[in-house]
């Protein structure tokens, strides 16, 4: 069962949902976000990665409106700290390439590089894909 969070106007920003299908955590962010609200939701998503031992996250920031720039530090200074010690490795987040969010994004995933596996994707199939096939080279090994 998804998660809805929202924010201080009732309407929902984050849905953060394990797929057990796929064994990973999905967030679909929508709309503006703000720093209270991005560490919100992003401490959130820890739960079901936590709950579920899941080493696999699909970001979906295609409805975020705007950048997000002022909470990259913390992301990556302290989210990324707790969410790689508890055992994410690998995190496909899909923007809307042209948006200001994959900008942000962007910076995100410099500053994470070296913690987590993390890829930037404009289509969500090839995200999907990418996580499909991190899944399986553990199987493998």
């Amino acid at each position: 069962m998804a998660t809805e969070l929202l924010n201080g106007f009732g309407k929902v920003y984050l849905t953060i949902d394990y797929d057990q299908a796929n064994h990973w955590v999905y967030n679909n962010w929508i709309g503006y976000q703000t720093y209270t609200g991005i560490i919100s939701g992003a401490d959130a998503c820890l739960l079901p990665l936590q709950q579920q031992a899941c080493a696999y996250l699909l970001n979906d920031n295609r409805q975020v409106l705007g950048p997000w720039d002022h909470a990259v530090e913390w992301i990556v200074t302290d989210w990324g700290v707790r969410a790689a010690a508890q055992g994410l490795t690998h995190f496909a987040h899909v923007v809307s390439p042209d948006s200001l969010a994959a900008q942000s994004a962007k910076a995100m995933l410099l500053g994470l590089e070296g913690r987590l596996h993390l890829r930037m994707f404009s289509d969500m199939d090839q995200a999907q894909a990418w996580l499909r096939e991190a899944q399986q080279q553990v199987v493998n090994q």
